[in-house]
C-alpha cells in the first residue's frame, strides 16, 4: 500500500464562547484574542485554559482584532465602524477613530512597517500609519460590493490581497490607490484569501460563498484547482505555516484539511459548535484554532507516516472553571 503523509487530529481545549468572528495567536505568549459579535475583546491563556482579560469595546460586533507585539498592542474594528487600539497590558485604550462609512471587516497588521490596512462593507480599503498619529495615508478603491478580508504578500509585503463579495480577489501595492490586477472565477462572493508557498512557488487561496475554495497560481494569476465538498459558504481558509496542508471551513459547521501539494482532502472535522467563522495559528507551532458560533477549539495536530485514515481523537469535553 502506498504511504502518505497524513496527521491525527486532537482537540486540546473546547470553550464554550458567545459568538466568535475573529481569532489572532500572540507569537510569544500563550495567548488567543478573541473578537466576539457581542463586541467584547478577550484573551485566553491556553496553557491555563482560562480567560485572563476581556474588555467590552463596542456594542456593535467586534469582526476583526490583532495583537501588535511590537508595540504591546490589540488592534479591534467593528460594525460602529470604529478602530480602537488598546495596549493589552493594562487593557487602556490608546485611540479610537471613525473614516470607514459602513462595517469594518477585517485588519491586516504590516509585519515590520507601521501600518494597518482595513476593509469594509464601504467597498474601500484604507491604509493607516501609525507612527504619523494614526494617519490614513491612502484609499484603495476598485471593488463593487463589501470588501470581506485583507492580508499582506509575506513574500513581498509591499503588496496585498483583498476578497469582496462583488466575486473578485485584487492585488494591490501600498504606493497606488488603483488596483494592480483582479482573479475572477467564484460564482458567488469570495469571504477570505491567503497566500501560501508549494514547492517554492506562491499561490493565492481563497474561499467563497459558492462553496468553494480556489487555489491560484499567483505568478501566472490562474485558477489552478478548485476544493469542493462543503456544503454551505466557506468563511475561512488558512495555510498552514508549518505543515503541508490548507485548510477551509464553512457555515455548514464543518472544517476540511487538504493537502497542500495534491489538493486531496485528507479529513473533515465537526467541533459541534455550529458555524466556523475563523481561523488562528503562528509560525512555529502545530496548534490550530477555530472560532465558531457557540465557541472556540484549539486543535493539535500530529504527524505521522501512515495511511490516510480521516481518523480525528477528539478529547472529553471538560468543564473549566477558572
Amino acid at each position: 500500500m502506498e504511504q502518505t503523509l497524513s496527521f491525527e487530529f486532537e482537540n486540546e481545549f473546547v470553550q464554550n464562547t458567545e459568538r466568535i468572528k475573529s481569532v489572532d495567536l500572540h507569537p510569544t505568549e500563550p495567548w488567543i484574542l478573541l473578537g466576539l459579535y457581542s463586541g467584547t475583546i478577550s484573551i485566553w491563556n491556553y496553557q491555563t485554559k482560562c480567560e485572563e482579560k476581556s474588555l467590552k469595546v463596542s456594542e456593535s460586533p467586534v469582526r476583526s482584532a490583532k495583537f501588535i507585539p511590537r508595540e504591546n498592542w490589540i488592534v479591534a474594528a467593528t460594525d460602529d465602524k470604529y478602530i480602537r487600539v488598546y495596549n493589552y497590558d493594562k487593557m487602556e485604550k490608546i485611540v479610537e477613530f471613525e473614516e470607514h462609512k459602513d462595517y469594518i471587516r477585517s485588519l491586516a497588521v504590516h509585519p515590520f512597517l507601521p501600518y494597518i490596512v482595513s476593509a469594509s462593507d464601504d467597498q474601500v480599503l484604507k491604509l493607516w500609519n501609525w507612527k504619523e498619529g494614526w494617519s490614513c495615508v491612502e484609499n484603495f478603491e476598485g471593488h463593487s460590493h463589501y470588501v470581506m478580508q485583507v492580508a499582506f504578500n509575506p513574500q513581498d509585503p509591499s503588496t496585498f490581497a483583498s476578497a469582496s463579495l462583488d466575486g473578485t480577489l485584487k492585488i494591490w501595492s501600498l504606493d497606488s490607490s488603483a488596483p494592480k490586477f483582479t482573479l475572477e472565477g467564484h460564482k458567488k462572493g469570495v469571504n477570505c484569501v491567503d497566500y501560501f508557498i508549494s514547492n517554492s512557488k506562491q499561490y493565492l487561496f481563497s474561499g467563497s460563498d459558492d462553496y468553494t475554495a480556489k487555489v491560484w497560481d499567483y505568478p501566472s494569476r490562474n485558477c489552478v484547482q478548485t476544493l469542493e465538498g462543503h456544503e454551505n459558504n466557506v468563511t475561512a481558509i488558512c495555510a498552514h505555516p508549518e505543515l503541508p496542508i490548507i485548510i477551509t471551513a464553512s457555515e455548514d459547521s464543518t472544517v476540511k484539511i487538504w493537502d497542500a501539494v495534491t489538493y486531496r482532502l485528507q479529513t473533515t472535522l465537526n467541533f459541534g459548535l455550529e458555524r466556523v467563522w475563523t481561523i488562528g495559528y503562528k509560525k512555529g507551532s502545530s496548534q490550530l484554532v477555530f472560532g465558531c458560533d457557540k465557541g472556540f477549539v484549539i486543535v493539535k495536530k500530529e504527524e505521522s507516516n501512515k495511511p490516510t485514515s480521516g481518523s480525528q481523537k477528539t478529547s472529553t469535553y471538560a468543564e473549566l472553571n477558572c
